[in-house]
């Protein structure tokens, strides 16, 4: 198979693992707030159910360590595809923070 082929098949699959820890530790963050409304709508003491939200942030703090680790993992994923000479950007058009450029290659140069 091409390089280029199957980096753009394993960047395809990290992308959608990203988006799916973002996506579960908003579902996780909306428990958490659901939670907290359902003590208050029910007119409950605060000790009431805190077993069990306390089991829920312990999901959602390693949820958010699964996260910085996959993010870890693209930046390593990035490096790999640059030392397998795959140039080219496969895929990533969300828009990135401030300060976080793409990587640049030092034989090319900007033009125009």
């Amino acid at each position: 198979m091409e390089k280029a082929f199957v980096v753009k098949q394993v960047a395809k699959k990290l992308i959608e693992t990203e988006r799916s820890l973002d996506a579960t530790l908003v579902e996780a963050s909306e428990l958490m707030a659901d939670l907290i409304k359902a003590r208050r709508d029910l007119n409950l003491s605060a000790v009431f159910g805190d077993a069990a939200a306390t089991k829920l942030i312990e999901a959602i703090s390693a949820l958010g360590e699964a996260r910085t680790a996959m993010v870890g993992c693209h930046s390593e994923l990035n490096e790999a595809r640059l030392r397998l000479g795959v140039r080219t950007t496969m895929v990533g058009i969300e828009e990135k923070p401030p300060g976080v450029a793409p990587a640049k290659d030092s034989h090319l140069r900007e033009v125009g």
